[in-house]
């Protein structure tokens, strides 16, 4: 095991060493589109170690950079660091049209793609309050969306006085769901001469029903502060203020029902949508009774996490046994729309040798982008299963070796004929020698043997780990896939086992049926009904009664340490 140990961490140090193990640079700017002359934000987020210093002059073809800033941050959950750095870039684009930020490089990391579009002129209704000291702007896009798709609305505050304070109501919609995207963005931007102080706060609106859909007026409350100044300065001396309301314009949507022509199964729209796999062996090629982890990964832009539907359909496939596991729901509220993620991971166990074929799985869903339905899907899948003894077909070299020992094989007679009889004292003087090196090598064994049991003997002991406090700080988290964790660290420690299986056969009652009612929690995947106190007072108590011997196994578990 230990030497195994030493090739495996081996190869991860040489995969490493090569860069085979990329750091991940995410790009996000804090609005699109944006007006030329006006400055808006880049974010490069990375959350691995990156290969080396940032190479941002690929950026000054079509933007000036006017400040730039890094930040870091580390964070250790649950016994398991992270890292976290950024580089802000406060840009302006030098002419309008769709332009690309480039892929950056970090040392040999590399940033991704951004597409931004960039206007010839601030917006009308802008222009159109020139002279104000202080507006509101509120723009949505499209003005004819779909149901359940994706509107974006654009909240726009200038201001070209100083303000001490100001709140703003939310938009408050009965027939849609309104979701707040990313942080509030402020910049700067000249209308008709002056420059206009501009704080942009974004919403993403999802219609839950087609016809007409009203945004209502929203309502900023400011405080303004006056044009004299005190005399004196101090906390009791501050500048006057006054009270300032400004309000939008109310829009109307005119929300459009489903196509007609739509033939998917569920209603399903978005920007732009992937569908991807990733299989534990990419060989899929498996023993019998050990698992082959399916992990499908939905990615769709312009939508809700709730919208996204079921990969996999439960019913298995005869043969083989399937477990999906919980799935992993996520959503990121960025500038320019929601972003939501499905990931399901299914393990397949095969009962006997075989080819097992998955169908394919297709997805039907509507690109609001190009008004059309597409398909996104993934090919059919066979998975091979041999015995867990290894008895698949053996080759033809193989099997002429053994018909070779066989004695009614014409081989093996051929051979003993090409043998001669009379041998002479060769024979005798041949066995002779045989048994003295035999006894030369158990001598030598036996040796080898005595001298590791008196070295073992003298090895010190380390002290064993007590896992009282985990497993009870897991227990009042009622979080049981930390207690599993806990407990198959310290079945490994005391047993020598790894799953929770053959935990529970070593221990006595209480702690062995607790051990099993978390067992079955997992496999169901749902942890209501698991007792995590009396799991905590079995734990306790376990230490007074006497230990079992661990069962022999047959199959691999799925839960395995």
């Amino acid at each position: 095991m230990k030497k195994w140990r030493f090739f495996w961490l081996a190869g991860a140090f040489v995969l490493i060493g090569n860069g085979v193990f990329a750091a991940e640079i995410r790009v996000n700017v804090d609005r699109n589109p944006v007006s030329l002359n006006e400055s808006f934000r880049i974010v490069f987020k990375a959350v691995a170690q990156v290969d080396g210093s940032p190479d941002f002059s690929p950026l000054e073809r079509d933007f000036d950079i006017l400040n730039q800033q890094r930040s870091s941050n580390m964070s250790w959950i649950n016994g398991k660091s992270s890292r976290e750095e950024q580089w802000i870039l406060d840009v302006m684009a030098k002419r309008a049209g769709d332009l690309t930020i480039p892929p950056i490089a970090f040392g040999a990391d590399l940033s991704q793609t951004v597409s931004v579009s960039v206007t010839d002129s601030p917006q009308a209704q802008a222009a159109d309050n020139a002279g104000e000291d202080l507006f509101l702007q509120v723009q949505a896009t499209p003005q004819a969306p779909y149901v359940q798709s994706q509107v974006l609305v654009s909240v726009k505050f200038f201001r070209r006085v100083q303000v001490a304070q100001a709140s703003l109501t939310e938009p408050d919609l009965n027939d849609a769901l309104v979701e707040k995207l990313g942080d509030d963005s402020t910049y700067s931007t000249p209308i008709n001469g002056v420059d206009y102080t501009v704080t942009e706060r974004q919403y993403a609106i999802f219609p839950q029903q087609s016809g007409k859909l009203t945004i209502p007026a929203l309502v900023l409350n400011a405080e303004v502060l006056g044009g004299r100044q005190p005399r004196f300065n101090g906390f009791f001396n501050r500048a006057p203020t006054e009270t300032r309301r400004v309000s939008s314009d109310a829009i109307v949507l005119d929300v459009q029902p489903v196509p007609q022509t739509y033939q998917g199964s569920a209603w399903l729209t978005a920007d732009s949508l992937t569908l991807s796999q990733v299989w534990s062996d990419q060989s899929l090629s498996v023993n019998v009774g050990e698992p082959l982890t399916r992990t499908i990964t939905l990615s769709a832009h312009g939508t809700t996490v709730g919208q996204l539907p079921e990969l996999v359909e439960s019913n298995g496939i005869d043969g083989i046994k399937t477990y999906p596991d919980q799935p992993l729901l996520k959503e990121d509220k960025l500038s320019g729309g929601l972003t939501a993620v499905r990931q399901e991971k299914i393990a397949y166990i095969p009962g006997k040798p075989g080819s097992y074929t998955l169908p394919p799985l297709q997805l039907v869903w509507f690109n609001t982008r190009t008004q059309k339905a597409e398909t996104a899907s993934l090919p059919a899948v066979t998975i091979q299963a041999v015995a867990a003894d290894g008895g698949q077909t053996r080759p033809a070299e193989v099997l002429a070796q053994d018909a070779s020992t066989r004695p009614d094989s014409p081989i093996a007679a051929a051979n003993t004929a090409a043998i001669p009889n009379d041998a002479g004292y060769w024979p005798w003087l041949s066995g002779f020698l045989g048994l003295g090196w035999l006894l030369t090598l158990v001598r030598i064994v036996v040796k080898s043997r005595q001298a590791k049991a008196v070295v073992e003997s003298a090895r010190p002991v380390a002290p064993l780990f007590d896992f009282s406090k985990p497993l009870r700080d897991a227990c009042r988290r009622h979080d049981p896939q930390a207690a599993k964790n806990v407990l198959l660290a310290w079945g490994a420690q005391q047993y020598g086992v790894d799953n929770l299986a053959a935990l529970a056969g070593c221990c006595a009652q209480p702690l062995q049926l607790e051990i099993k009612q978390l067992n079955r929690c997992l496999y169901a995947g749902d942890s209501g009904d698991w007792d995590a106190h009396a799991l905590e007072r079995a734990f306790a108590q376990h230490g007074k009664q006497p230990d079992r011997a661990p069962p022999p196994q047959t199959l691999e578990p799925l839960y395995r340490l």
